[in-house]
């Protein structure tokens, strides 16, 4: 069996409906304000509440900055000028603002905070492709793009809350519906632009979208995180539902219950589809390696299920790289999008290959130098592989004052223990 989560995006997607999806399945808030605090950002509240949207309950999360501010999640909003519009195109570059942040503090202040290094990664490779998308609709450098101050704390919040959160949800296989994207005309700061606008129709390359009502339904941090996540898109996969998370977005709207839906469950056919594999292949050797640098990034970003480096030589004698992506089939678009547009690739060699893997999942134990994860591979109920989560064992080692290879033992005798 293999655990999935499948977002259903019917009525739209943004940054707010995922974390109140994920707190409805039970994400504890007080946990998700305790990992948020690790940020050292001030000025905010976390709130929970209970809603109704066309008479569905669900939960709606909201990040309250300074007293003034309620409702900075307004999915299906009007977009009013000034400070009213969502955050998510509060977005600016070097127009002489006195406050707020660019990429730049945003990517210092996460990877200066105490949050795990894979939440660490991923919401900064998230950030950059958010920034990336900006630089290229206004014509600008992603260093140049500006994070309003309101936006610039509820986007993180957004952002890195819904990465912890995933990861919380201890899944192997994102998958989801097409992306309704919504309708008509949206006022941001730049003007009145048809929707989905710019930087969200980008971000949703290579996703299949349509569009339903006459409103903005899919926000740019909403297209961010579900497709920054999401490994293919369809209908709800077969598979044995275990539970079932609402989260609202603030309009109460008449056609349909504004809410994005999360489904959990166990599926064997997944495991048997994640047997499949698609390996793209590209040659290089006219690029510099700061552009291949940050090509690995933006490949895990998308969701691949590996992708590395391997040096090459070539032909005149040129050294040059391999670069070498593992995927799922349905992902083949997006990755040679994203390899042609970020390489100087001419072409994409790709096949498909049959693999054999274990059934994986993480296994918190509790150990002297306190929680840590051991990820355990098995097959047909017995166990083959039980091995300590890396980056647990140092943040553990390092609070501690003990080598690592400690941690890692010790880690390793608490799990036999528990067995």
């Amino acid at each position: 069996m293999s655990r999935l989560a499948y977002f259903d995006t019917a009525a739209g997607a943004s940054g707010d409906m995922i974390l109140g999806a994920l707190v409805d399945l039970g994400l504890p808030i007080e946990a998700l304000r305790a990992e948020m605090a690790k940020i050292g950002l001030g000025g905010y509240r976390l709130e929970t509440k209970t809603v109704q949207r066309c008479g569905m309950r669900a939960t709606k999360v909201d990040v309250v900055v300074g007293a003034a501010h309620d409702h900075h999640h307004d999915h299906g909003h009007d977009h009013k000028p000034d400070h009213d519009h969502d955050h998510d195109h509060k977005h600016d570059h070097d127009h002489g603002h006195t406050h707020g942040r660019h990429l730049g503090e945003i990517v210092v202040m996460i990877e200066a905070s105490g949050l795990d290094a894979e939440v660490k990664q991923r919401s900064i490779a998230l950030f950059r492709r958010l920034g990336e998308a900006e630089a290229a609709v206004h014509g600008t450098t992603i260093e140049k793009i500006h994070f309003h101050e309101v936006g610039a704390v509820d986007s993180i919040v957004d952002i890195v809350g819904s990465v912890w959160g995933l990861r919380w949800l201890g899944v192997q296989r994102f998958v989801a519906s097409p992306m309704n994207v919504g309708g008509g005309t949206v006022k941001i700061a730049h003007g009145v632009y048809p929707v989905p606008p710019p930087a969200t129709a980008r971000l949703l390359a290579g996703v299949p979208v349509f569009g339903e009502g006459i409103l903005e339904r899919c926000t740019p941090t909403g297209a961010l995180l579900v497709s920054g996540h999401a490994a293919e898109y369809g209908p709800v996969p077969a598979m044995r539902l275990t539970n079932v998370g609402y989260g609202a977005g603030t309009r109460d709207t008449a056609d349909r219950p504004n809410v994005l839906r999360i489904l959990v469950g166990e599926s064997a056919e997944a495991a048997a589809s994640a047997d499949r594999v698609l390996v793209l292949e590209a040659e290089i050797d006219d690029a510099s390696p700061q552009l291949l640098g940050g090509l690995l990034e933006s490949l895990f970003t998308l969701g691949v299920k590996d992708a590395y480096l391997t040096p090459v030589q070539m032909k005149k004698s040129r050294p040059g790289v391999l670069v070498t992506v593992l995927a799922a089939p349905s992902q083949r678009e997006a990755v040679e999008e994203l390899l042609f547009r970020e390489t100087t690739t001419l072409g994409i060699r790709r096949q498909e290959w049959d693999r054999t893997t274990l059934e994986r999942e993480i296994v918190s134990v509790t150990t002297a130098y306190g929680p840590v994860g051991v990820k355990v591979g098995t097959r047909g109920g017995r166990v083959y592989n039980a091995q300590p989560e890396f980056e647990d064992c140092r943040r553990a080692a390092q609070a501690a004052g003990v080598p690592i290879k400690e941690v890692i033992a010790a880690a390793i005798v608490a799990y036999r223990g528990s067995r």
